[in-house]
């Protein structure tokens, strides 16, 4: 029962950043997902402001909201959950907890990369990149993976040590919110982009741990599943 009501706790947040998202969307659509003023002075300024050493440093802060470190996190938090909800009626039901964090990366991944294509809002001009970039621009794909990512291991460690949940929720903020940064600081990305990336993982990251996805335990029934993370 407990479960139950963490389960719809959750769900009521993750509705709201949802429908944040959407209202960001909405901003964005009504200007013709061309920037706000407030957006093109944010590039502007970045791109005025680029001594060497900061872009190198943003460079390989940036680097990390893609390719396989994120999936490494979501793969340490499906280790630290495995070890925290022993034992396990089989090994099967060990290698779901382990890979539910992954799957859901994933699953998320392909819900942004089609959000993104539905949206299809232009870049800031290639003129003011200072990295190299694809695709459209919103939701940001790094500003979302990173902080879908950090939010995976954060919650994980939250469930394995309760009082570990504001160090860990403080983390993952600081890790999404620097290389979101970044996006707009190389020039890759409107600040909206990146909103729209943390409010779409932070309701994705919400809605995962309200699912009931995770099998019982040892001793429980073979029907009974309970909460995520």
């Amino acid at each position: 029962m407990a479960d139950r009501v963490s389960a719809r706790r959750t769900a009521a947040p993750a509705a709201a950043c949802a429908a944040a998202f959407g209202a960001v969307a909405v901003a964005a659509a009504a200007n013709g997902w061309a920037p706000y003023g407030f957006e093109q002075a944010a590039v502007d300024w970045a791109v005025a402001h680029r001594p060497s050493a900061a872009v190198t440093a943003a460079k390989a802060v940036t680097a990390l909201g893609t390719g396989a470190f994120p999936y490494l996190l979501a793969l340490a938090a499906g280790l630290v959950l495995v070890r925290s909800v022993r034992p396990y009626r089989s090994g099967r039901a060990a290698a779901a907890v382990l890979l539910a964090p992954v799957l859901w990366l994933a699953a998320g991944q392909l819900l942004r990369q089609g959000l993104m294509h539905a949206f299809a809002r232009p870049r800031p001009p290639v003129a003011d990149w200072a990295f190299t970039a694809s695709g459209f621009a919103f939701p940001s794909g790094h500003s979302f993976t990173s902080a879908l990512s950090a939010g995976l291991i954060a919650l994980a460690a939250a469930r394995a040590r309760p009082g570990a949940r504001r160090p860990a929720a403080a983390a993952a903020a600081l890790f999404a919110a620097v290389i979101g940064l970044t996006r707009v600081y190389l020039g890759v990305h409107w600040p909206l982009d990146v909103l729209g990336g943390w409010l779409l993982a932070t309701a994705w990251l919400l809605l995962g741990s309200a699912l009931p996805w995770r099998p019982g335990r040892h001793g429980e029934s073979p029907n009974r599943v309970t909460t995520s993370m």
